[in-house]
């Protein structure tokens, strides 16, 4: 075991160096609500290719992908690693249409609320606010186990210092501090993890060794076409595909990039480079249990597939390995986290503000503050009671397969209604409730529900290809016999920005705002080229 306090020094050493950059940063280009949840316009194709890659690599690669590859081999690792590349590509091309329809749009509440109507906004709200405070408590949950078992730091300890600093310079900053924090953490993710992987390959006696010993084990590992591990890894791609169409960060940085072309190319290029990093990650998780003692059956109390990769590290690597995992890790958990406290607070700031359109700038701001505030604390609450990370993210994910098509779907789409979009929703969401296994308890307990249930799929493919094609079936059909037309232009002229209507001095503080963001983009520009 590594020592308590080297570990934990380079935690607080870590952490206080993106908190300083974060600040240092930001500092001075916040001067109203857009700035602070936005930064609109301020991101070429490399900076938003950075934050795209660092938003989605949390320390869940670490756990939850090593998790699957060790419990269902290289069938499940294509699956994950398939799952997180197809929406940065959906994404390039839902970007320019939503840049298009909203160009002065902030958060998918908004437009579901503008395109749709209370009902299905209020669903869209829960289930986007769920999945990501769910994302949030699973990254805390994953540094505070991984450092536990590293190196015995107790996980509230983790769980605070790594909450309380990401919270000092995201608050402080908002959007733009935690894109320019995580395009340093790229190029500090990418490396390490590279050095961690060929490390490990290189402990146990290069790629010929390591491939023998899995084939040892249990050569079905490495077969993509084995049942289990197949339909486990297309589960993967479905959910992660609906959960990530719910997600916050995405319509953000959307909007954070300097045009559609820059957004376009930049979710392109992390559509290739989020494949490869999942697939590196997942397959650590068949490497382990290919040399250690891996157990993989959930009911089984010495169940530590969760913990796959850290397992293999104690037992096959050394210390100095360790190390920079533990350094790769916190670079991971806070690019995701700084990220999702943005996305969250910024829903509930965007929906306020267009409620109470008396609010001025300086209490939206406070407002958004002092929600990432809550947000932090509630996190750091959850983690330090939450077991499997790939467990805490299934029933997000469930509630996202269902609703993710009716939602974009609307995108395209004059005939889909609020009621139709609502209904293709839960359609999808009750065929899949009706094959997950997680909540079968609770779900068969119901009276006259439980007795026609049918049985729980292990693998949760029904469960959620079920859930997604019922309501992408359902949704269309309803669209087909709806005579409603909505006029999708009018989506850019009813939602517009925080800071037009903001009295004494609010158009001046816009156009300050503007006037910055085109010296930055500007200045981008130039350097990239």
């Amino acid at each position: 075991m590594v020592s308590t306090t080297l570990v934990l020094g380079l935690t607080v050493m870590t952490l206080i160096g993106f908190t300083i950059a974060g600040m240092w940063y930001s500092q001075g280009r916040v001067g109203s609500i857009e700035d602070l949840i936005t930064a609109r316009n301020q991101a070429g194709a490399n900076r938003t290719t950075a934050t795209l890659v660092a938003s989605v690599m949390g320390v869940w690669i670490l756990f939850a992908a090593p998790e699957a590859g060790a419990g269902f081999g290289v069938a499940a690792v294509i699956g994950y690693a398939v799952g997180e590349a197809v929406p940065m590509y959906v994404y390039s091309r839902l970007g320019p249409r939503i840049r298009d329809l909203i160009p002065s749009g902030h958060s998918l509440t908004e437009y579901a609320r503008a395109r749709y109507g209370t009902a299905m906004y209020g669903f869209v709200v829960i289930v986007s606010g769920l999945y990501m405070f769910v994302f949030v408590a699973a990254e805390l949950t994953g540094i505070a186990g991984a450092l536990a078992f590293v190196a015995d730091v107790p996980q509230w300890q983790t769980a605070t210092l790594v909450g309380g600093f990401v919270l000092l310079y995201t608050g402080y900053g908002g959007l733009r501090a935690s894109i320019f924090t995580d395009t340093v953490q790229a190029v500090i993710v990418i490396p390490l993890l590279a050095v961690a992987f060929a490390a490990t390959v290189l402990a146990l006696g290069g790629p010929t060794s390591v491939i023998g010993n899995i084939t040892a084990t249990d050569p079905t590992l490495l077969n993509p076409t084995a049942a289990a591990g197949f339909q486990f890894g297309l589960a993967l791609a479905f959910a992660i595909l609906g959960a990530e169409l719910l997600n916050q960060t995405w319509w953000q940085r959307i909007y954070a990039g300097t045009d559609s072309e820059s957004v376009t190319t930049a979710f392109r290029r992390a559509t290739i480079l989020n494949g490869v990093i999942v697939f590196i990650a997942a397959f650590l998780g068949v490497v382990a249990t290919g040399h250690t003692d891996i157990v993989t059956d959930p009911a089984s109390t010495a169940y530590n597939a969760d913990v796959a990769f850290f397992v293999l590290l104690q037992t096959a690597v050394p210390e100095w390995v360790i190390v920079v995992v533990v350094l790769l890790a916190l670079s991971l958990v806070m690019s995701s986290v700084d990220t999702l406290f943005n996305a969250l607070s910024s829903l509930i700031t965007v929906d306020l503000a267009q409620i109470y359109t008396e609010s001025t700038d300086r209490q939206l701001q406070w407002i958004a503050r002092g929600f990432t505030l809550c947000i932090a604390f509630a996190a750091v609450y959850v983690s330090v009671r939450a077991q499997s990370v790939l467990r805490l993210f299934f029933l997000a994910d469930l509630l996202g397969t269902a609703l993710a098509f009716p939602l974009v779907y609307g995108l395209y789409s004059e005939r889909l209604t609020g009621v139709g979009a609502l209904i293709g929703s839960l359609s999808g969401l009750t065929v899949g409730l009706a094959y997950f296994p997680d909540l079968r308890g609770f779900i068969t307990a119901i009276p006259l529900v439980g007795p026609v249930l049918p049985s729980a799929d292990p693998l949760y493919l029904t469960a959620f290809g079920g859930s997604f094609l019922t309501s992408i079936a359902v949704t269309i059909v309803i669209s087909r016999l709806t005579t409603t037309r909505f006029d999708l232009d009018t989506l850019g002229t009813e939602i517009t920005r925080l800071d037009d209507p903001i009295a004494d001095g609010g158009q001046a503080c816009a156009e300050e705002s503007a006037s910055t963001s085109s010296d930055i983009e500007s200045n981008e520009h130039t350097s990239e080229r």
